[in-house]
């Protein structure tokens, strides 16, 4: 069995997921054979994996780092919220039930056996486990059935790192003050603790240092910078979703939400420096000078669909077709684009039908079972090579779907206006393909550049595992895993 080391957080988005990658990427490059997990991830920005599943997008990224595939084992409870008190439960890759979060706490305790069964498959003929908790051990009022934090560490008897973060402020009060109100058996699985997200000069927080250590024993592992190219690699949460606005380029425009979901597809394009992105939150109209507005995919399709025409969008939508604008809709952004949404099953609320935007003539009736997909194929429009994945409920047919502007696995996929000028299709993260992505780019009037994306983020974990080789006692890390 392999060994295993759990990095666990004084609180939500402390880096967890950034600074497992780099521990991963800095263990592959000593010779060790490593591997991700996270017990139980929440995000609505999901990852298609090898033995096609779905697992949070973040492990995806780890599994980059430890150069192998992404499985589902990786991360065996996937949670995607619906609502504000609801969520899909994902178990193993694969879809279980949809939960009110206070259905939640009695269901928890039974998904123990199939975590503690990830985490055995995944540790067979491999040397290292770098185990990703959520959220924070210190949220006491969780513990009981625990399978995120501490529940697992006891479970799986994998000792705990104590991450903090500075940059938020209170990072004494945070590691110590978690010290102080973990119960005793908790308490002692931490080993040790890292601060994170530091700016400036470390010597100056050589006395909170020694604070933090006289207080709690725990091992000093390393205070680490905050890292520059973070912005780089995909993000996690819609909260992490940040315009890449430039003074000038081709600008696309982004319709933020309230269920964002599968939103790596801005990421290749983020990095185009000829390309600019603005996130456009909610109470504030779409931008009249957008030459691509890109509506993404959703987790609620319906859901967010009144949401969008809540804010004004579809009034915003309408002015920039008029003006000889261009529309990409991706996944649930496709299913609005077109005259109607049927959901005669009621998956995703009341069973009924919706009016959609009406911009593509095409239909979408959802049906219960999900498709899960990696996939290849061609850009009609050049013969241009494409991959992705496909993570979605629901058939979408209709006249426009003759316009098909893609070939997936020998099918047509897709759907285009008469004037070429609206396209959606079900297939994330087609701009990851670099000669595509410039193409397309290209065909609007972009100046797009080229570059190899796969490349670039592969770099960017080399310098992340570079930092934290620089700033962190990987050795002792190391020693505490068993």
């Amino acid at each position: 069995m392999a060994k295993s080391i759990m990095i666990q957080g004084a609180g939500s988005n402390v880096g967890k997921s950034m600074v497992v990658a780099g521990i991963c990427r800095a263990a592959v490059r000593r010779g060790l054979n490593v591997r991700p997990f996270k017990p139980q991830n929440m995000s609505n920005n999901a990852a298609v994996t090898s033995d096609g599943g779905e697992i949070g997008r973040a492990q995806a990224l780890q599994a980059m780092a430890c150069r192998v595939p992404a499985v589902t084992d990786m991360n065996p409870v996937l949670l995607k919220p619906e609502t504000d008190i609801g969520a899909q439960v994902v178990v193993q890759g694969q879809r279980l039930t949809t939960v009110k979060a206070r259905d939640y706490a009695k269901l928890k305790p039974t998904l123990m056996t199939s975590v503690l069964e990830s985490f055995a498959r995944l540790g067979q003929g491999v040397d290292l486990i770098v185990v990703e908790g959520a959220g924070s051990p210190a949220e006491t009022n969780l513990r009981a059935g625990d399978i995120a934090n501490m529940g697992f560490a006891e479970a799986a008897n994998v000792p705990v790192v104590l991450l903090g973060d500075i940059d938020r402020g209170g990072v004494i009060a945070q590691v110590v003050g978690t010290h102080v109100i973990l119960p005793d058996v908790d308490r002692d699985m931490i080993k040790g603790f890292a601060i994170n997200k530091f700016r400036g000069d470390v010597s100056l927080f050589d006395d909170g240092l020694f604070e933090i250590i006289k207080r709690t024993g725990w091992a000093n592992l390393g205070v680490i910078p905050w890292f520059n190219d973070a912005a780089k690699l995909p993000a996690e949460d819609a909260a992490d979703i940040t315009s890449t606005a430039k003074k000038s380029g081709f600008k696309i425009v982004v319709p933020q939400l309230s269920r964002i979901a599968n939103f790596d597809d801005l990421d290749p394009l983020g990095l185009d420096p000829n390309v600019s992105i603005h996130m456009i939150p909610a109470g504030q109209p779409l931008p009249l000078d957008a030459d691509l507005i890109l509506i993404p995919g959703s987790k609620s399709t319906t859901g967010d669909l009144a949401f969008f025409r809540a804010q004004g969008w579809d009034i915003d939508l309408a002015a920039h077709v008029r003006r000889g604008g261009h529309v990409l809709g991706v996944c649930g952004g496709y299913q609005m684009l077109g005259r109607e949404i049927h959901d005669p099953d009621g998956i995703e609320g009341p069973a009924g039908s919706h009016s959609g935007l009406g911009l593509l003539d095409v239909v979408t009736v959802m049906h219960p079972e999900k498709r899960l997909a990696e996939v290849s194929g061609t850009y009609l429009a050049t013969g241009d090579q494409v991959r992705g994945y496909e993570i979605h409920i629901g058939n979408t047919t209709g006249p426009d779907c003759v316009q098909a502007w893609l070939e997936i696995d020998g099918c047509h996929e897709g759907a285009a206006s008469p004037d070429g000028r609206i396209l959606g299709c079900y297939i994330h993260g087609l701009f990851s393909a670099d000669a595509f992505r410039t193409a397309y780019l290209t065909s609007l009037g972009a100046a797009s550049a080229t570059f190899n994306y796969d490349a670039q983020i592969d770099q960017v974990l080399d310098a992340l595992a570079d930092h934290i080789e620089a700033h962190m006692d990987l050795d002792l890390l190391l020693s505490l895993a068993k």
